[in-house]
């Protein structure tokens, strides 16, 4: 079975500064069909403002992935992680018993666009953690590359959750055959451009919810970025 979510479908909060639209329900967008998938609770997808961001505030019990598309965020917690994050790296940061952090934007003249994701962990009361890798444009060309994944293969981060997480970029005549586990859940969101997904047209925002499928395509790409979730049930 495979369910189209339009981007313009998804909730939308504009705090002038902060422009942010939620796949999921989040805050003071609620909507009892979409909870989440699996264990994949939150894709935020947020471009704030130059000179503004979030101050101090906690998280707990939640594997946090921040995936910046534009700009750079500038991320501090009381776990002493100092750290600026732009697009080509992926951050993750695991709130376990607890964590406080803030991110802002501290460019003065251009915007930051990000999307951060959210993925419930196999077990509560983890010790908070933080990690941060780049991965380069050449590794995810025509192809999806792990980024994020429970044991950490092939040099990704790693998430306490039962959820893999991949990247990739299409264009042109770029395209990807790959067979899927019927078993489990696969959450594709297009980030950028335009893709070609099992057969449907996705435009940035857009998002493909496959179960019980047993292959993803994925082709006719003009400057897309994707992401595909591979999600425990």
């Amino acid at each position: 079975m495979m369910t189209l979510r339009r981007s313009e479908e998804r909730g939308h909060a504009d705090h002038g500064w902060l422009q942010s639209f939620h796949s999921f329900s989040f805050a003071e967008y609620h909507d009892p069909a979409h909870m989440g998938f699996g264990p994949l609770r939150v894709i935020n997808d947020d471009v704030i403002a130059p000179g503004r961001g979030f101050g101090m505030h906690g998280h707990r019990d939640m594997e946090i992935v921040t995936y910046v598309l534009q700009g750079a965020i500038w991320h501090k917690d009381n776990q002493g992680n100092d750290a600026r994050v732009v697009p080509g790296e992926v951050q993750r940061m695991s709130a376990g018993t607890g964590i406080l952090h803030s991110e802002f934007n501290q460019d003065l003249h251009a915007h930051t666009h990000l999307l951060q994701i959210w993925i419930q962990p196999l077990q509560r009361g983890l010790r908070p953690g933080y990690e941060q890798k780049k991965f380069a444009e050449t590794d995810k060309r025509g192809r999806l590359r792990v980024v994020a994944s429970p044991d950490g293969r092939d040099g990704s981060v790693t998430i306490h959750a039962d959820a893999t997480l991949y990247a990739g970029l299409f264009d042109g005549a770029e395209q990807l055959d790959l067979p899927l586990d019927v078993a489990r859940k696969t959450y594709v969101h297009l980030a950028q451009g335009t893709l070609n997904v099992n057969g449907e047209v996705l435009k940035a925002g857009d998002a493909l919810k496959l179960e019980g499928e047993n292959r993803l395509s994925l082709s006719h790409g003009q400057q897309a970025e994707v992401l595909v979730f591979d999600l425990g049930v």
